[in-house]
């Protein structure tokens, strides 16, 4: 029986998800029907302080008052109806980086973000050590690194966390993490679906009792506090006592998203960072450097390629460009600018003219990169036109996802079906079909692909509910994607080539960028 959204409302028969991406922290008000059907959001930035990136808890606590504020005015305007209370929540957040706090609760560092590069010894180190790939934001390289420099915080280290999970804490008192989110702090076993325990008994120090507890997709995670509704709502509206979901990582929430749990399937997500997600029939042969070994929100083993850089370069050139028009007395929409920008994309050369583009803003532990430094190049007989320009941009951002994904392949990994989303694939038909080039292989976007993790992680809260009898998976298929309307484009053949031409340049001109780091 359909039930209307003032009524749904009303009754608390919704979900909430709420997502702090890179640039911004998004909430998604869902039906019965996992429709959206009401969203509020907060733009926010990373810092560079003292050569950290990083958020301050200030920043967090506000940006998540005012984008919740946002979805109850939203929900107000629309319905006629505030929400008072919800049927779930969830909370998802980038992932990794490093999070400590004290006996008090007091957080001894600034938070240090996915971005930051800095743990290549104590990476290489745990990584040998373990024989399971320790990437450089993991939260256990950053405490590693924090005791091989002797940093003065390390000893009153009592709880280590990522974003999703403090701000689960701050909500619920519970120190718990989605198993997905977890696998990106320290490595988890999938047939016990907690940590490693041989990789905890091998670690150099203490660890097991620092990490959040380890929950998977539909366990109960707590409930609102009093103190976490003043978290989220300080006016008094929302009220305690409704259920949440095991936080998750935006990786794993982006995996819900698109319907891509299952072994076979993968996504790619694209932000301020881009990663692929491939669902593994079983385990790899042998370790990679350009490979994560996490999971699902279920607890399944998945190979992720993360790249540090994403849509961020091709978003400052998109101001650029809105400006230039600005400039000219045509005041644009920065939607409308990457629409006419991505469009133009495609009428460019298929290698993209002899351009080359790096969007490192950042290091890029893929391609050995530890800082980045944004460039485009171009040799005199190149063909520097603007559909040639934002079509490098688009390759430049795929491009190293592009060969973490050539890993996969030597590997034997057989893919399904591969499904995209962020807001990149707003624009229809034109990320799509350059990403399906760069993976060699049929992208999927769904109607969802713009909502993202917000979407996601308010799936996973609805999925409280339905956990006793049904599988995530199952779930999934049959109660949230079943009539949905997707959109696969096939690698088109004279994209590959030209997609093929331009990772040969870009392979052999990231000489350029590492000249780059070190002389600018």
């Amino acid at each position: 029986m359909t039930v209307e959204p003032g009524e749904a409302i009303a009754g608390g028969r919704t979900t909430l998800g709420i997502e702090l991406g890179s640039t911004r922290i998004k909430a998604i008000l869902v039906g019965p029907d996992h429709a959206p059907l009401a969203s509020g959001g907060h733009d926010w930035e990373n810092q560079l302080v003292d050569g950290v990136w990083t958020y301050s808890l200030d920043d967090v606590r506000t940006g998540l008052q005012q984008c919740v504020a946002a979805l109850l005015a939203d929900a107000e305007e629309r319905y006629g109806v505030r929400p008072t209370t919800f049927g779930a929540i969830g909370v998802s957040a980038m992932m990794h980086g490093y999070l400590p706090f004290d006996r008090a609760g007091e957080l001894l560092t600034p938070f240090r973000t996915w971005r930051n590069t800095s743990t290549g010894q104590a990476a290489a180190e745990l990584t040998e050590l373990f024989g399971h790939n320790i990437p450089l934001r993991w939260s256990v390289a950053h405490l590693r690194q924090a005791t091989l420099d002797a940093e003065p915080h390390v000893p009153d280290v009592h709880f280590l966390t990522t974003l999703a999970g403090y701000v689960h804490w701050r909500l619920t008192g519970r120190k718990v993490l989605g198993i997905g989110d977890a696998s990106g702090m320290f490595p988890v076993d999938p047939e016990t679906r907690t940590y490693d325990a041989r990789m905890l008994a091998a670690y150099p120090g203490p660890l097991e009792e620092l990490l959040p507890e380890v929950l998977v997709a539909g366990q109960d995670a707590g409930r609102l506090t009093g103190a976490g509704a003043a978290f989220l709502d300080p006016t008094g509206t929302l009220q305690p006592g409704i259920p949440l979901c095991p936080p998750e990582g935006d990786a794993g929430t982006g995996m819900v998203a698109t319907d891509a749990v299952a072994p076979r399937t993968g996504n790619v997500s694209v932000g301020t960072s881009i990663f692929a997600m491939v669902v593994l029939e079983k385990p790899l042969t042998q370790v990679h450097h350009e490979l994560d070994l996490v999971t699902t929100p279920a607890g399944d083993l998945v190979a992720m390629v993360h790249c540090n850089n994403g849509a961020s370069e091709l978003g400052a050139w998109a101001d650029v460009f809105g400006q230039f028009a600005g400039a000219l007395g045509h005041r644009t929409s920065a939607d409308d600018v990457f629409g006419v920008l991505l469009r133009e994309a495609l009428a460019g050369d298929a290698d993209g003219g002899g351009l080359l583009a790096y969007n490192y803003l950042s290091g890029e532990p893929i391609t050995g990169l530890p800082q980045g430094r944004p460039l485009v190049v171009r040799t005199p007989d190149s063909s520097f036109t603007l559909a040639n320009f934002v079509r490098t941009q688009l390759y430049g951002a795929f491009a190293t996802l592009s060969l973490g994904m050539r890993v996969l392949t030597a590997e034997g990994v057989e893919l399904d079906a591969m499904y995209a989303h962020g807001g990149l694939f707003r624009t229809a038909g034109v990320a799509q079909r350059l990403l399906a080039a760069a993976v060699g292989a049929p992208v999927t976007v769904g109607e969802t692909a713009g909502e993202g993790g917000a979407w996601g992680i308010a799936v996973l809260a609805a999925y409280l509910d339905a956990a006793p009898e049904l599988d995530l998976s199952t779930y999934l298929a049959t109660r949230v994607f079943g009539d949905a309307v997707t959109e696969t484009v096939a690698p088109d053949a004279d994209d590959v080539r030209g997609f093929d031409a331009f990772l040969e340049r870009y392979v052999a001109g990231l000489a350029i960028e590492r000249a780059a780091v070190e002389a600018v």
